[in-house]
């Protein structure tokens, strides 16, 4: 396929919709012309919170779309979870500029998927690598200080690899359907002491007052997401942070993302006190973002674990991903699971330098992955 040409387009809605739905998986909740181009829309990927949109796009003779990847040029590491805080102050105590970069991945999501989007068949792999030689152009064309990929599914893994990217390792907890049909099937797979404190903390929930009701976004009108959205918003205004996504955004991703977004709302004489918005896909169910008023005992564990847990096994979902770090998971049943993205370092010294820490950390990861499978709660964790 020597006629295939690598384009740039500034934003996913420059993109026709027909080539995300060819090439992105169906009914993927994140990659998706809707997503992205909402986030890219109300500035949540946006140039104010440094997202700047820079998407590849490889088109062969006849002026058909083969392949796509997106991609960002990042001037901060917020919202990309790939945790490169101290690369960017390595390079900052040498005087050298980590800012700006060039991140492929889901803005504010740390969701494993596809990365390099290319039409099956034959020249699949020539597509592939050609997206990734034309994002290592850009890097230097942007005198970008690196590429980073964040959590590519296998396929991208070996090409990016192949490519000569660095590899970094991190941990989350996902849920595992297994052969259970239904929460106390799932509750039998518990030692006694475990299966008790769950039902304990279920016990006071429904004890509690609240009702509890599941929505998907194109069951929530428009002027209720303000409510949802205070919510949300609590968590980061409790620990300092900024909470990117505005109440329009939110509505706007729930009228077109439908059931594909998941909303679990818990009220208190119809006031909703409590939120834990998720996203799904075909088999996975993703959590993302919780809030609370009030101080209500295990609400937690129940909005945001135990209610998407029976969701999954309703809905006949596979896997359950409530989102980056917690420990307190691994008591829920939620197993540590090795993640991983990629990176390109432009300077040689600093990839030879970067190298050796990835190297020691991929032990230190698989070490703590081991031991935190250790406390999972079923009959016959080892």
């Amino acid at each position: 396929m020597s006629s295939l040409s690598i384009g740039m387009v500034t934003s996913a809605a420059g993109i026709p919709r027909a080539v995300w739905e060819r090439l992105c998986p169906p009914n993927h909740p994140f990659l998706n012309l809707d997503f992205l181009s909402i986030l890219e829309h109300h500035g949540a990927a946006g140039r104010h919170l440094g997202w700047v949109p820079r998407h590849l796009v490889a088109t062969q003779a006849d002026d058909e779309i083969v392949g796509l990847l997106p991609l960002y040029v990042r001037f901060n590491s917020h919202g990309d979870f790939i945790h490169d805080w101290s690369w960017a102050s390595a390079y900052q105590q040498i005087g050298r500029a980590y800012y700006p970069k060039l991140l492929t991945g889901l803005p504010h999501t740390p969701a494993a998927g596809p990365r390099l989007l290319v039409k099956p068949g034959p020249h699949a792999d020539e597509i592939r690598n050609a997206l990734i030689d034309a994002a290592l152009k850009v890097t230097s064309e942007f005198s970008a200080s690196s590429w980073h990929v964040a959590f590519p599914d296998d396929a991208d893994y070996a090409a990016l690899r192949e490519a000569g990217l660095l590899v970094s390792h991190n941990v989350q907890f996902h849920w595992q359907a297994g052969d259970c049909v239904d929460f106390t099937d799932y509750l039998a797979t518990f030692t006694a002491e475990k299966r008790r404190k769950v039902r304990a903390e279920r016990r006071r929930v429904a004890e509690s007052g609240l009702a509890i009701e599941v929505r998907h976004g194109h069951e929530i009108d428009a002027a209720e997401w303000p409510r949802l959205h205070a919510l949300y918003a609590s968590t980061f205004e409790k620990f300092n942070n900024y909470a990117v996504f505005t109440p329009e955004c939110f509505a706007d991703l729930g009228v077109a993302l439908g059931r594909r977004m998941v909303v679990f709302i818990a009220r208190d004489g119809g006031k909703p006190v409590a939120v834990s918005l998720c996203f799904r896909s075909d088999e996975v169910l993703y959590g993302r973002y919780w809030g609370c008023h009030g101080n209500y005992h295990s609400l937690h564990f129940e909005l945001c674990f135990y209610q998407g847990i029976e969701y999954c096994l309703r809905e006949h979902l596979r896997r359950f991903e409530p989102g980056a770090g917690g420990e307190h998971k691994v008591a829920r049943g939620f197993t540590p699971t090795v993640v991983r993205s990629v990176h390109w370092i432009a300077d040689p010294a600093m990839r030879r330098l970067i190298g050796r820490h990835l190297d020691q950390q991929g032990s230190a990861v698989e070490a703590y992955r081991q031991e935190a499978a250790e406390h999972l709660p079923f009959r016959n964790a080892t």
